[in-house]
């Protein structure tokens, strides 16, 4: 049976669960109003969470007015966590300029390409006094740094043996070009920046508790920018 530190815990998550950090923040800056999207969506793999407490809350749909999930795979057309689903092109949304209130990019920004073009993208796509929140990997995180010393077409190999219950669908190529504050403020040089490094407990620890243990450690002793990830919460300016 694989390990799994959460399932010693009392509600099956640990006291350093940076998704249920992160996705309680979502929660505080949404309503019944709300227009959001998720930014790389994905098949919304997330339904499968075991964690009846994480999963609800990582679950937008029904708490707000609307939700679209958008990705460059057709793995969109499998998410049911969204109102409705759009297969981008060219790296565009199409919906009208200012359409939400908040867009939600879980680990995406390793994935983007042209930083440039994708800010301007979710500048377009936000009301003004918006959020765009996001959550990634630091870009001298360990795991990161770790990534770079092997080729693209070999991490799904990698992750299948660090992570056995990732599925292929959930992997795409990395690039790590939107991963520092310095980055984030060169992008979105107007926004309100309030983002911050979230010292994340192991994700890559082979099942093994005690490789977790060691990592755990690392992670209390360690720079934040090597163990941790980007939570990202930017606010457009109103005017």
């Amino acid at each position: 049976m694989a390990f799994n530190p959460a399932s010693e815990k009392i509600g099956g998550f640990s006291e350093n669960d940076g998704t249920i950090d992160y996705y309680s923040r979502i929660n505080c800056l949404v309503n019944h109003d709300s227009y959001v999207l998720d930014y790389g969506a994905g098949r919304g793999g997330f339904i499968e969470d075991k964690c009846d407490y994480r999963r609800e809350l990582r679950l937008l749909k029904g708490k707000v007015k609307h939700i679209i999930g958008c990705d460059v795979d057709e793995a969109i057309f499998l998410n049911k966590t969204v109102n409705e689903t759009i297969l981008m092109k060219n790296q565009t949304v199409p919906v009208p300029d200012y359409t939400f209130d908040l867009i939600n990019s879980d680990y995406v920004l390793e994935h983007i390409d042209n930083p440039k073009f994708f800010s301007s993208e979710i500048n377009r796509l936000l009301k003004p006094g918006g959020w765009f929140c996001a959550r990634t990997p630091h870009k001298y995180c360990y795991i990161s740094l770790f990534t770079k010393l092997f080729k693209n077409n070999l991490h799904a190999k990698i992750l299948k043996f660090v992570q056995p219950n990732r599925q292929i669908i959930d992997i795409f190529p990395t690039k790590y070009k939107l991963n520092t504050r310095k980055a984030l403020t060169k992008y979105f040089p107007n926004y309100k920046n309030k983002t911050f490094i979230y010292r994340c407990e192991p994700s890559y620890y082979f099942n093994n508790k005690y490789v977790y243990r060691l990592e755990e450690m690392l992670s209390r002793i360690a720079f934040k920018q090597l163990v941790g990830n980007l939570f990202i919460f930017l606010q457009k300016p109103y005017t």
